[in-house]
């Protein structure tokens, strides 16, 4: 696959939520490490999404000449 290398993240999360991230962390780490691939994955889709919508929006809102 690729080379990786850990992080260390510190994140405000309300606190029931906090609770159960450190529960699957103990539990099962590689589990909470899928989660944030996922959760990366979908969120730099949705950007390159957003920002290629961007790029196109001024074109399909220019008035049509025939």
């Amino acid at each position: 696959m690729w080379d990786t290398c850990a992080v260390e993240l510190k994140v405000q999360l309300p606190r029931g939520v906090a609770v159960e991230v450190e529960n699957v962390q103990r539990t099962d780490p590689e589990m909470l490490s899928r989660i944030l691939f996922y959760a990366m994955t979908r969120r730099t889709i949705y950007d390159t999404l957003v920002s290629r919508a961007a790029v196109n929006a001024p074109a399909a809102l220019a008035p049509q000449t025939r």
